[in-house]
């Protein structure tokens, strides 16, 4: 079989030169010296050092971390159910307006949906006075209502890929409903779950308009604190943060193809299931 070629090599090499050059650029320079981002000056963990002092740093990015997981998990919950409805109950009434509401947060751009969620959060405290401010809590569930499509499109694509002959099988031979979704279903399409879990912690973690519309005085994500900084000038210690984020994801990459070949291999162990 012939190989690609040269045009299409460099091509490719020049757009992964414009995706992963910048950031090899970013980790470079978290290792230098100058108080300017662009002058080397030496090599030098002084930032790395400044980052971890920083206090502000460390609460954007434990709250972060914190709305991050529950959001992910709760948007999971949710989507899972959203997903295993949409593939398994047919037709319902209301299942045409159920799906629309699914799908909006994928293409609502997400200053309509901030604002819309902010005025929501307003008329709540007027009407009941709930919630009484603006925090981690209203951060958490503006990151719930819009990850939870992306985890119900996800479940709902792998189970409409999935045998359900397994499911009728498993009920013919006596499994009541609850017990075959249990048993059968929640295990084959657990890799879904977890990977929606994996892609809302991801866009939970990394959301920066929508946090800005709910979020309130003392209520600071890493994205959003980040942003400040970029704004007045870029400063090596957010160069060290980047290199940290970086890392982080380069290992849950690692992690996570790793943890994909086993399965491979161990379905491959077993052609019969």
């Amino acid at each position: 079989m012939k190989g690609p070629s040269t045009f299409v090599l460099t091509v490719m090499g020049l757009g992964f030169a414009f995706l992963y050059l910048p950031l090899a650029l970013v980790i470079f320079y978290s290792f230098n010296e100058s108080r300017l981002v662009t002058v080397w000056g030496g090599f030098s963990l002084r930032w790395y050092a400044e980052l971890f002092r920083s206090r502000d740093m460390l609460d954007a990015a434990l709250l972060s971390l914190r709305v991050a997981a529950i959001s992910a998990t709760f948007a999971t919950l949710l989507g899972t159910l959203a997903g295993l409805s949409l593939a398994r109950m047919g037709r319902f009434p209301g299942r045409m307006l159920f799906t629309g509401m699914i799908a909006a947060p994928l293409v609502m751009p997400e200053v309509i949906t901030g604002l819309s969620l902010l005025l929501l959060f307003v008329s709540l405290q007027g009407l009941i006075g709930w919630p009484t401010s603006r925090g981690a809590t209203t951060i958490a569930i503006a990151h719930i209502t819009f990850c939870t499509a992306f985890v119900a499109v996800i479940v709902r694509s792998r189970l409409a890929q999935m045998d359900a002959s397994l499911e009728e099988a498993a009920m013919d031979l006596g499994g009541r409903p609850f017990r075959v979704l249990v048993d059968i279903t929640l295990p084959i399409i657990s890799p879904a779950i977890l990977s929606g879990w994996l892609l809302a912690f991801t866009l939970s973690l990394d959301d920066l308009v929508i946090s800005s519309f709910v979020s309130g005085p003392g209520a600071t994500t890493l994205p959003m604190l980040i942003f400040s900084k970029v704004r007045l000038g870029v400063t090596p210690d957010v160069n060290a943060l980047a290199t940290l984020l970086i890392l982080l994801v380069a290992t849950g990459v690692v992690v996570a193809g790793r943890v994909m070949r086993g399965r491979e291999r161990a379905a491959a162990r077993r052609p019969g299931i």
